[in-house]
């Protein structure tokens, strides 16, 4: 299955897209895509309703907003430096352990929604991840018990302001989290939809020009690996979000000099599988 969510901002409603792309309104079903839903039998219950009812569901317009696929989780736990060459770029060694750092769950965001340059701001960067949606909860599971452990996979750009996270001191998630630093979608897709996880295409563009392109294969330590460390430090909660880490190809990275993001650009991303994504550049207003 393919889960949207649609609608105004703060007011989005659930819904599912169908294999032929249409959209259809999932409100029937009864309840929102949140901790609950993942961490019961929201999926095995909203697959039977979709074999049911979908076909004759409402559909939804093609011009309406997409929110984030999921309700605000309780975190969202992302992985730095798990792509070689971005280890690389970053003039970082390749970590021995995963690097665990947060953003903080109100710089959710739309797939397509505008991307704000915060108050302040010099270096807004892009990054495009590989996030998974955890089902079920979690805690101190081993590799082995780990899939079972994925309700989906969603597309995330983790953006980024470097000044905030490298130049002002303390934790990284100073600069990952600023309002719609996290856009996600446009749809979560259920495992069997995905396939091999380990085995995905990622690009990212910005105002058209190809600044990303890499595979998931390159990853440090893979989405199981990953479920399964992060568990032992914490209890991740039904809907939580693992955002995987980024290839090269950030505009910290860009050799004579960095390239940052300024209003007015247009960010493009996508990987196999998990849909596309498009972000206007705006300022604060």
């Amino acid at each position: 299955m393919k889960l949207i969510r649609f609608g105004e901002p703060g007011r989005e409603r659930p819904g599912l897209q169908l294999p032929d792309g249409s959209r259809v309104d999932a409100s029937a079903f009864g309840s929102d895509y949140d901790e609950a839903f993942f961490g019961g039998d929201g999926l095995d219950r909203l697959a039977a309703w979709a074999a049911r009812d979908a076909a004759r569901a409402s559909r939804v317009d093609p011009s309406t907003r997409l929110g984030p696929p999921i309700g605000r989780p309780s975190k969202i736990v992302c992985v730095g430096l798990n792509y070689r060459d971005h280890a690389a770029e970053s003039g970082m060694d390749i970590p021995k352990e995963p690097v665990v750092f947060f953003k903080a769950t109100s710089s959710l965001a739309g797939p397509n929604d505008n991307l704000i340059i915060p108050r302040g701001s010099t270096k807004v960067d892009w990054e495009v991840e590989l996030a998974v949606v955890i089902r079920g909860r979690a805690s101190y599971v081993t590799v082995e018990q780990a899939a079972r452990h994925v309700a989906g996979y969603v597309l995330h750009n983790d953006y980024s302001e470097r000044s905030f996270q490298l130049e002002r001191g303390g934790q990284w998630v100073k600069g990952k989290s600023a309002d719609t630093f996290a856009p996600l979608g446009p749809f979560l897709a259920t495992p069997d939809e995905v396939g091999d996880a380990a085995r995905l295409e990622m690009w990212l563009t910005v105002n058209g020009h190809m600044r990303q392109r890499s595979s998931t294969a390159n990853m440090i330590f893979n989405v199981i690996e990953l479920i399964s460390y992060i568990s032992g430090f914490m209890t991740l909660l039904p809907g939580d979000v693992i955002s995987t880490g980024t290839p090269a190809g950030v505009g910290l990275g860009m050799k004579p000099s960095p390239l940052y993001l300024k209003a007015g650009d247009e960010v493009a991303l996508g990987i196999d599988g998990l849909g596309e994504s498009r972000q206007r550049v705006v300022p604060f207003a």
